[in-house]
């Protein structure tokens, strides 16, 4: 019997339903952790994904925000081209204006002022002896300075008294910059482009001016726009032009955002998508996989209980047999120990207790397969066993050494009957017949050769006695050594020899080895 099966001697055994419930769980949960790992490993993969449509969404919100307005700025550039601008002729200009201003719809304006932000020009009135200073003095000085068109941040329009962003560029007269025409598009063309590259409504998108401050944005505009970006994003903004980070939006929702500086307008485009947008497939995803999984694993555990069930009902009808068998064994031989007292009435009391002995040995053997039901026993434990009532007085005088062997029930049986004779002998006429002798019982396994490649397991077991009587060979054989020779050779299929050594006999025993059932 090896190791392992020792070990669970020593220790507790599970039931049968527990451990068929761990081996279905065993298989269950791995397959379990795999698929939640599998879906892990997407939920990364849709977020690397989310993050570059986050990136091109920007992109392209920006490409589509600078071509509108380098159409928009190429128009102001005609209009500052005509010669009734160039020659202060506002009236012959202003059908000129309007014309420019009916792509753009009623709420887009025409502004023309000087050096000084005195407004000369407006679409929206004709009385131009009445019109306030620019209060966007900034741009205007910019306009002239640089001698190239402006796109201002976010203010107050001085006629419209409402938040507005423009475009401004220069007249030339004769080489010099003699006005600036400036033209504040209407909001809601901003918002269309952002309602039009919104990809789903889990989406913010978002313009912003230089300094970092909203004028157009879906959703939520009118609560949004004039306020400053979220500070989780405005320093970013401020240092690089263009980020991909996580950040929580002005509505306080999270997010997985992007932004982009505009080369031409200074402007910032963002956008973002919300978190919970991706997260939410990760826990439907999960709570999907860990639904069937504790499905599939409440009916694996209802069919290992089921099996449980079965098995265990027929290990008690086993057990019930087994126990049936050895009770009608014990009283056959209780019969055979009667009919031998019988038998042996006349005979002498020294005949009578070889028989009860071997009776007595095939016995113990019996006992403990009954214990091992049937399976098989140690080989130390049989020869413990049979050598236990010879070891009671003085048990340092037999010596026992050898390793684990597990032994089917046929060997067993046989073993215990040839050592018990050979310890009967012993005690009788060798080494344990006296006061001094010792035995030495020793047994090892090899392997030998049969036929080409084939190897058989082999048991050689050495019994060695010393320091008993002088040993002398028998002039004839008794029935004690014919048994143990026809046992090793017919039951055992190996052999049995005994050598009458001065110092003590010597039996050696070899036979194959038999798996244990």
């Amino acid at each position: 019997m090896n190791r392992a099966t020792e070990q669970e001697r020593q220790s507790p055994r599970l039931s049968l339903p527990v451990r068929l419930a761990l081996l279905v769980a065993g298989t269950m949960l791995p397959l379990i952790v795999f698929a939640v790992g599998i879906v892990l490993h997407y939920y990364m993969q849709d977020r690397d994904e989310a993050r570059q449509r986050v990136i091109d969404t920007v992109r392209s919100v920006r490409l589509t925000l600078d071509a509108e307005m380098q159409r928009m700025t190429g128009g102001l550039q005609v209009l500052a081209l005509t010669d009734a601008l160039k020659a202060g002729d506002f009236e012959r200009f202003r059908p000129i204006a309007l014309g420019f201003l009916d792509q753009y719809g009623k709420d887009g304006t025409v502004l023309v002022a000087d050096r000084d932000g005195h407004l000369v020009f407006s679409s929206n009135s004709t009385d131009t002896a009445g019109l306030p200073l620019r209060n966007n003095r900034e741009i205007v000085d910019r306009v002239f300075r640089t001698r190239q068109p402006q796109y201002s941040d976010l203010f107050i329009g001085v006629l419209k008294n409402r938040l507005i962003v423009t475009v401004e560029a220069p007249v030339f007269r004769n080489g010099e910059v003699t006005y600036e025409i400036c033209f504040s598009p209407p909001m809601t063309m901003f918002q269309t482009i952002l309602e039009k590259q919104r990809p789903s409504s889990d989406w913010t998108l978002s313009m912003l001016d230089r300094k970092g401050v909203v004028f157009a944005r879906v959703p939520n505009p009118e609560e949004i726009i004039s306020k400053r970006a979220s500070p989780s994003v405005y320093e970013e903004m401020m240092r690089q032009d263009e980020a991909i980070l996580s950040t929580v939006s002005l509505d306080g929702v999270p997010l997985m955002s992007s932004f982009t500086h505009s080369e031409l307008t200074g402007w910032i485009v963002a956008a973002g998508i919300a978190e919970n947008s991706l997260v939410a497939p990760l826990w439907r995803n999960l709570a999907i996989t860990s639904l069937i999984g504790g499905i599939l694993l409440t009916i694996g555990l209802a069919f290992a209980v089921r099996m449980a069930t079965t098995i265990a009902r027929g290990e008690m009808l086993h057990d019930l047999l087994i126990e049936e068998l050895n009770h009608r064994v014990k009283n056959t031989l209780a019969i055979l120990q009667a009919i031998a007292v019988q038998t042996f009435k006349s005979a002498s009391r020294l005949e009578r207790e070889k028989f009860e002995g071997r009776l007595g040995a095939l016995a113990e053997a019996h006992n403990l397969l009954s214990k091992e039901k049937w399976r098989g026993s140690d080989l130390d434990d049989v020869i413990a066993r049979v050598l236990a009532p010879y070891r009671l007085n003085a048990p340092d005088r037999i010596r026992v050494s050898g390793r684990k062997v597990p032994l089917s029930p046929r060997l067993a049986v046989v073993l215990s009957m040839i050592v018990h004779e050979i310890a009967t002998n012993a005690a009788k006429y060798g080494a344990l017949s006296n006061d001094t002798g010792t035995v030495d019982l020793a047994w090892s396994v090899i392997a030998e050769e049969q036929g080409t490649k084939l190897k058989v397991a082999k048991l050689k077991l050495v019994w060695q006695e010393s320091g008993g009587p002088v040993v002398t060979a028998p002039i004839q054989r008794g029935f004690g050594s014919r048994l143990i020779e026809r046992s090793a050779r017919d039951q055992l299929g190996g052999e049995a020899t005994v050598d009458f050594l001065p110092r003590g006999v010597v039996y050696s025993i070899t036979c194959a080895l038999e798996e244990p059932s």
